[in-house]
């Protein structure tokens, strides 16, 4: 596919949309056409800002609008309907992680894309970081050998202490829409790591709570650990840490050394070795324009055709997702979840 691509969004209300859209409208080979949401509000604000068509039902979009493909930030059961949609109507789809609010969701969006034959993302911001990527590398070459353990705390004060807008909140703290709270918002995170890393785990257990906010709904903090034959992984969310100093490190265990990822687009990696046990910082190659944000990599490889980076592949967010939604029943039940093989 080598013509410029008309790109659609549906849905305004998550608000990493406000990273993204500064990218698609500067971005090579493709034009923002259109946005579909209810909210007049935020219909308002991208018709003001981005100067694109605008419509309340996303529908009525797909059916006026000459698209190739969209990106959906709408709440993680609506997006995961709205994907379906999409993808039969024959244009790919960028969804904002974790794909779907439960493993049905997400396994209706990956049939849909079998089908239709079209490309199918999955966005987690933190696959933008360098450091992060040159770690997944490293471990994948076997550079600190054996890989036993994976870990990845994702953890704030709570969405609203954190300033996301009410549009957002609005359908974070509903269960049903955002398909739980803290562990599925947060969690997901280090699910997909260790999917990427370790591949499917056997077993799932996990604790969750609603620990300090007890005005909410849903959980406020959860723990999952996944087990594998010679490994395991840990994900940590929490919606009620005071400070970030724990939050959003990335460590990922070998038999030959262990690799510490700090958090953003500048934070450094750091390897330690038996010969160089304090760990030394790693020198991280500079990543090229595709790799360096979710929609120039969404447009590059339709635009050329190669795969997505490991993290945002369907698959891996489809068995992430299934891993969420054991750690919920786990949660819930105070058992051990045994995962398919």
């Amino acid at each position: 596919m080598s013509k410029q691509l008309n790109i659609g969004v549906i849905g305004l209300t998550h608000d990493h949309i406000w990273d993204n859209l500064p990218w698609l409208a500067h971005a090579k080979g493709a034009r923002l056409v259109a946005a579909a949401e209810p909210n007049d509000t935020l219909r308002r604000r991208v018709a003001r800002e981005y100067g694109c068509a605008v419509h309340a039902d996303f529908k009525t979009m797909l059916k006026r609008e000459t698209l190739d493909a969209v990106l959906i930030y709408g709440d993680n059961r609506g997006g995961a309907v709205a994907g379906v949609e999409a993808l039969r109507r024959g244009l790919h789809v960028l969804i904002e992680k974790p794909m779907a609010a439960d493993l049905a969701g997400a396994d209706a969006l990956l049939r849909a894309a079998h089908r239709a034959q079209r490309r199918l993302m999955i966005n987690w911001p933190i696959a933008w970081w360098p450091a992060l990527q040159h770690a997944l590398a490293m471990a994948r070459d076997g550079k600190i050998g054996h890989v036993w353990q994976t870990r990845y705390r994702a953890a704030h004060n709570g969405p609203r202490e954190m300033g996301a807008s009410r549009f957002f909140c609005d359908w974070l703290y509903d269960p049903q829409r955002n398909g739980g709270g803290a562990l599925i918002d947060y969690c997901c995170y280090g699910a997909a790591l260790a999917r990427v890393v370790l591949g499917r785990p056997h077993s799932v257990l996990a604790v969750a709570g609603r620990l300090c906010k007890r005005d909410l709904a849903t959980e406020d903090n959860a723990v999952l650990l996944m087990r594998y034959p010679n490994a395991l992984a840990i994900a940590e969310a929490s919606w009620t840490q005071v400070d970030k100093m724990t939050a959003y490190f990335t460590v990922i265990y070998g038999e030959q050394g262990t690799l510490l990822v700090e958090p953003g687009e500048r934070g450094r990696l750091l390897h330690a070795t038996p010969e160089h046990p304090g760990g030394r910082p790693v020198r991280v190659p500079r990543v090229p324009e595709h790799q360096r944000h979710a929609v120039a990599h969404f447009v590059w490889a339709l635009q050329t055709g190669d795969g997505f980076h490991p993290l945002c592949s369907a698959e891996a967010g489809r068995d992430a997702q299934a891993i969420l939604s054991a750690g919920a029943r786990s949660a819930k039940s105070g058992r051990e979840i045994k995962l398919p093989s």
